[in-house]
């Protein structure tokens, strides 16, 4: 979904009005700086609303993305992002937002948000979706039902990046520590490095028995993001006796840091490694201002993924997505927990990286995450 392709509105995708005094208008957006404008000043907007998210979407998936806009008096008062993704195991679905943990409506108010969502359904009917996933972090007041599988972990962060250490709980701050101390790790933040991430991270996805997304995803996030907003994209890598033993890659939006993905070698055995990677995203966050560090989703069944953000001093908060299907369970085995999974992710474990890798970018076309 380029900005600089215009959207052909056919009769069916004609402009929906509320009935009102003054009406709102729905309509597909082309416009990523209203779009965008609007995310940014929305206390809900996160960067996966980004109009370039959508656009690395669709650049690297080929997944049509729709941007649904509610206008009012010419002013946008809403938007939707969403993605048609035609999984060969689910079937075609539409998502807000694939590979993200947030997404769903931004409105001015929930009538606005119904709006959008009245709109996405009708979509499912045009385009013969057979789910709709709305990633929301608060439920909207409506008809579809809310899935509360997942729950997201955020913290805020101390003023000065020197007070990390003491704000984290005794045993992580310990943790780090020891890494730091018992071997000779050293750090750098370069966008250059993301070959060297890429690598870190595909490798721990294949051991955790889940697919990696291709690294072109990542390439077109940063080519989407840092123009517009520099220091948004952070590729951390930390280092053991020169080798890149751990890497994250951190998203900055607005006062929020939210790293996005992991990754780390097995083979290089430093206890604390993990917990010494964090702690330094995390005073690198504060350095560049932000106020609040997200650690992400966890599925309230995944109880190892949550005690190492509790391990950190987080708490979770319930996740509210908005969830609808046309035949009851469509898609629901596309969730990791699914007990279809477990033959497969054992197979995965074993196979080599050489098949993992590009195995596991095709298959993500159709597991949006």
């Amino acid at each position: 979904m380029a900005a600089a392709c215009p959207t052909r509105l056919t009769p069916s995708d004609a402009p929906r009005r509320w009935a009102a005094s003054s009406p709102v208008w729905i309509d597909r957006s082309t416009d990523a700086g209203s779009w965008d404008a609007y995310v940014a000043a929305h206390p809900g907007g996160t960067i996966q609303h980004l109009f370039g998210w959508m656009k690395a979407v669709s650049e690297t998936f080929g997944h049509e993305a729709f941007a649904l806009r509610a206008v009012r008096d010419g002013v946008v008062r809403g938007v939707l992002p969403l993605a048609l993704v035609r999984s060969l195991l689910a079937g075609p679905m539409l998502v807000s937002v694939p590979y993200g943990i947030y997404g769903g409506p931004l409105a001015d108010d929930d009538r606005i948000a119904r709006l959008l969502i009245d709109e996405a359904l009708r979509l499912c009917d045009r385009v013969g979706a057979r789910r709709l996933d709305l990633r929301t972090t608060r439920a909207v007041d409506c008809d579809l039902p809310t899935c509360d599988d997942y729950v997201t972990f955020q913290r805020d962060l101390p003023s000065r990046a020197d007070d990390v250490t003491a704000w984290l709980p005794r045993k992580a701050r310990a943790a780090a520590r020891q890494a730091e101390a018992r071997a000779r790790l050293t750090v750098e933040y370069s966008l250059d490095r993301l070959n060297e991430f890429w690598t870190l991270y595909s490798r721990s996805m294949r051991r955790l028995g889940s697919i990696n997304y291709p690294l072109r995803f990542f390439e077109r996030l940063i080519a989407a993001f840092e123009p517009r907003w520099p220091g948004s994209c952070n590729v951390q890598i930390v280092q053991c006796d020169g080798r890149a033993a751990a890497g994250l890659l951190t998203f900055h939006f607005g006062p929020i840091a939210m790293p996005y993905v992991s990754g780390w070698d097995e083979r290089v055995d430093v206890y604390g490694l993990n917990q010494f990677l964090y702690a330094n995203s995390m005073q690198h966050a504060v350095r560049a201002g932000c106020r609040i560090y997200d650690f992400g989703r966890s599925r309230r069944a995944n109880i190892g993924a949550a005690a190492f953000k509790r391990f950190f001093g987080f708490e979770p908060t319930p996740l509210a997505y908005h969830r609808w299907s046309r035949h009851d369970g469509a898609g629901a085995w596309l969730s990791p927990g699914d007990a279809r999974w477990s033959v497969p992710r054992r197979i995965w474990r074993r196979l080599p990286l050489a098949l993992t890798r590009p195995l596991g970018a095709w298959l993500a076309k159709s597991i949006p995450g």
